[in-house]
This record gives structure tokens, sequence and C-alpha cells, in this order.
């Protein structure tokens, strides 16, 4: 039963180390297994602290020898490792939202954070999907700033033409 435990114990204690010390032996087994992250630390310690757990309670709590033990372990164990690769998986290809791009900035309000001069470059902030976004602007009539502008075309990816809000 002592090697079960200690089985169980080094898998928690590897997870620790590899939540601590994220991303050092990142890469260690690549190219090893088949699929990506298969080999990955918190996968090998899922599995291994599964094995070690389940099979010292199974050798505790019945009669069965440690055979019996180790097969539940092991079968325990690719469970955990199969389940935590599929929810590293899950995390690591979670994409982020689309960048905006020209035209979803024609329309859009801000405010001058950098004057803008007549037939010059100046600074506007604007509010794209909740995020701050700071572009060069150019005006036709000069804008000081805190002047509060809407976006009437794109002129680059970096870039937009203002004119500011009537109120």
């Amino acid at each position: 039963m002592f090697c079960f435990l200690a089985l169980g114990i080094t898998g928690v204690v590897v997870l620790a180390l590899s939540l601590i010390f994220d991303g050092v032996l990142d890469g260690l087994f690549d190219g090893v297994g088949a699929m990506e992250g298969l080999l990955s630390l918190p996968v090998l310690a899922g599995f291994t602290s599964m094995l070690g757990f389940s099979g010292a309670l199974v050798l505790g709590a019945t009669d069965l020898g440690a055979g019996a033990a180790s097969a539940v372990g092991v079968c325990a164990g690719g469970l955990a490792g199969w389940g935590t690769w599929r929810f590293s998986r899950a995390l690591m290809s979670g994409g982020s939202a689309a960048v905006p791009r020209g035209d979803d900035m024609v329309g859009v309000t801000g405010s001058v954070v950098t004057p803008v001069p007549a037939d010059g470059y100046g600074e506007v902030l604007l509010s794209v999907a909740g995020q701050p976004v700071k572009l060069s602007a150019r005006s036709a009539t000069p804008l000081g700033r805190d002047t509060e502008v809407w976006v009437d075309a794109s002129l680059s990816p970096t870039s937009v033409s203002v004119r500011p809000v009537k109120r």
C-alpha cells in the first residue's frame, strides 16, 4: 500500500510543481506523443496520482491483491490523464474575439487625446467592443483635446478620419 500512496503523493507534488514553475519544463516531451500535450506534466501528474490513490484505495478496502489494485489504478489513472488532456486542450484552443478592423471603426464615437490639426494627424481614443483603441486621426477641421468625435472613414489599419460630434 505504501508504494501506491507514494505514487499518489508524487503525482500531487508534480502537479503542484508544474503549476508553480509554469512553462519551465514545457516542451520536454514534445514529439514523443502522437497527440500534442498528451505527455504534459499535468497529464502525467493526473495519471500518476490517480494510479496511486485508487490503487491504495482498492488495496486497503478490499481483499483483492496488488495486481487487481494496479489494474484499477491504471484504468483510473488513464481516465484522469485523458480528462486532464482534453480539458487542457479545450483551454488552450479557446480563441479570442476577432480584432476590430478598418470598417468596424466607422460610426464609432470617441474622444481626442492628442489634438488633431487641420490637414495633420492627432490621436483619438475609441471604445470598440468594450475595449479602448487608440488610433491616429485626421480631420478637416482642427480638434482640441477631449473633443468628442465620430469616425466617418477608415484611412488605414491604424488611422481614421473623424469629425466632431454636433450637440
